[in-house]
């Protein structure tokens, strides 16, 4: 059992001693859903949080009206916590991004308590957006990481606690496919339209005889619409397709095929196209492997027992965590709702983020996130990899999102 150090000792304490106003900031965000892009409540609950908790905060930074950057301290190393706090069409926060935000700024406070004595500068991240704008990609490219260290985030999940150390999370890729043909009047001129119907209807056929050879580890889904009327050969067409794999190659493979597959359409029906990627993908998630100890260790501390391993195969849905995973350590750790049988995304999940059992995974997400990081930095060993590990990481390239607009 994880016995912990006095500066643990103490980040515990002041979580535990901020706690109402905690669970206040979950439950307020969690009755009050907001899409992504468009959190400004929540981001200013957040943001009066830390503000009160001494912290130098920052709203509407790296270009994102709803993103929040709060600072404390200076030392060798930056510890970034991580908040979301946007929420699904429909279903509210069924993912429990209320849980994350409240989870997060509690163990930032937690780290404040200790953060001179560690020698570390505390800062935490609001990042808009997760569910389909990839707000941390487009912060990512614009330097929101450049000066940390090593980045750790919770997230909440149904019953039944998993290790961190071993999960992954599946590649994403969203993107719109639009067909241009040419209308025309379906029962007295039909020969002179070309179908942007028929593209799409080519393209789902295409894609649905491609499954079979690709990688058993990828989804394709998609939906299409048309908006013409019947007697009409319709001019345009749309497709909203998402891939996802579990291995960045195996993700790349695929949309090579379907991108094939959707050309050969355009070609068949006579048609036009073009490819609009709205949104930044999501690559697979690699969880630093001494965060995700301390991490499992100091929850197993705190709930009594131990997670159980990952099953083969089994991952995560897609998170742009994944994309910071990829350039500096980082954790995205699951904690479980005990006593619900519901799963993300469901009105259930939305019910049980704000009942007791969303409250102690705020607290408990919090504590174990602030011993995370304060093990990491205690222990020399873990300290110095990580620290030479920043040195000798170059600022995180500037891509297509650093000067985009904020997409819709």
């Amino acid at each position: 059992m994880h016995s912990a150090s006095p500066l643990q000792q103490r980040a515990e304490q002041a979580i535990r001693g901020a706690a109402s106003g905690l669970l206040e900031l979950s439950r307020s965000i969690g009755d009050d859903p907001e899409p992504g892009f468009q959190e400004h409540r929540a981001a200013a609950r957040v943001a009066s949080a830390l503000l009160d908790a001494g912290f130098d905060v920052q709203a509407g930074v790296y270009g994102l009206p709803t993103a929040i950057e709060a600072g404390y301290g200076t030392g060798e190393a930056t510890i970034v916590v991580v908040g979301e706090y946007d929420a699904l069409p429909e279903v509210g926060h069924a993912c429990g991004h209320n849980i994350i935000a409240a989870a997060g700024v509690g163990a930032a406070i937690g780290l404040r308590e200790v953060a001179d004595e560690l020698g570390c500068r505390v800062v935490f991240l609001g990042t808009p957006a997760e569910e389909n704008g990839g707000g941390k990609v487009i912060m990512l490219e614009r330097g929101a990481w450049d000066d940390a260290t090593f980045s750790l985030m919770v997230h909440a999940a149904g019953a039944g606690q998993v290790r961190t150390s071993g999960g992954s999370s599946q590649a994403l890729d969203y993107s719109v496919v639009t067909f241009h043909g040419a209308p025309a009047h379906a029962a007295f001129a039909p020969q002179e339209g070309i179908n942007a119907g028929s593209a799409v209807t080519l393209a789902e056929v295409g894609i649905g005889l491609l499954r079979q050879h690709l990688p058993r580890d990828v989804v394709v889904s998609s939906i299409a619409t048309t908006g013409s009327a019947v007697n009409v050969i319709p001019e345009s067409a749309t497709m909203e397709l998402e891939i996802r794999g579990n291995s960045a190659e195996s993700w790349e493979t695929a949309k090579t095929r379907v991108r094939q597959v959707v050309a050969g359409a355009a070609l068949a029906a006579g048609c036009t196209y073009e490819v609009d990627v709205p949104s930044p993908g999501y690559a697979p998630l690699e969880q630093d492997p001494d965060l995700s100890e301390l991490f499992d260790r100091a929850l197993a501390a705190l709930r009594g027992d131990d997670p159980s391993e990952w099953d083969s195969g089994m991952k995560l849905g897609s998170t742009d965590m994944g994309d910071v995973s990829r350039y500096l350590p980082a954790i995205h750790p699951m904690i479980a709702l005990e006593g619900t049988s519901a799963t993300p995304h469901q009105h259930e999940f939305a019910s049980a983020a704000v009942s007791p059992a969303g409250d102690t995974a705020v607290i408990h997400g919090a504590i174990a996130l602030a011993w995370a990081a304060i093990g990491a930095l205690e222990d020399t060993q873990v300290r110095a990899r990580l620290l030479a590990a920043q040195r000798d990481r170059a600022p995180h390239p500037r891509g297509h999102w650093f000067d985009a607009p904020i997409p819709a």
